[in-house]
């Protein structure tokens, strides 16, 4: 699937199951395919990956072979992107990497449910979103963090 090549993609999956694979676990794999090399490509294919994981687990083999065929088939013909992929890497090594404390929630983010909390200035100056008919201009991460863009970042060893 990986490499866009439908043939290839029905053939193995039928070796897998005509080799006795659990038709459950390729149908995780195909979730977890899903998200990691197609993503936001094409959004429609994770949905379409758990409803294939889904139908097998309600109807089991032999009838979901096809289900399967079918969620492989369009995730061969899906364009990639493994953008979250490398985006979700960077964070989880951006906090493994992270010398001492982790900064903490910006002040305005802060829930304020109490009266101590509202006077500390939890919640101050906070814009719910919702409320405005666009983006607002808000910082959302920790102070020492604002400008990083995860998509773009690459960790320092």
């Amino acid at each position: 699937m990986r490499g866009s090549d439908e043939n290839a993609a029905l053939y193995w999956l039928g070796r897998m199951l005509e080799g006795g694979e659990d038709p459950l676990y390729v149908a995780r794999r195909l979730v977890r395919f899903a998200s990691e090399d197609v993503g936001l490509a094409d959004p429609a294919a994770l949905p379409q990956a758990v409803s294939a994981f889904q139908a097998c687990h309600f109807i089991g083999m032999p009838e979901c072979e096809v289900i399967l065929a079918q969620c492989v088939l369009y995730l061969a013909r899906a364009p990639k992107s493994i953008d979250v992929y490398k985006a979700y890497n960077n964070v989880k090594a951006c906090l493994r990497n992270h010398k001492g404390p982790l900064p903490p929630v910006p002040l305005h983010l802060r829930n304020a449910p109490t009266k101590l909390m509202k006077e500390l200035g939890y919640a101050k100056g906070y814009k719910y979103n919702p409320a405005f008919k666009g983006p607002v201009d808000q910082e959302y991460l920790p102070e020492e963090l604002r400008g990083i863009n995860f998509f773009t970042w690459t960790p320092s060893d």
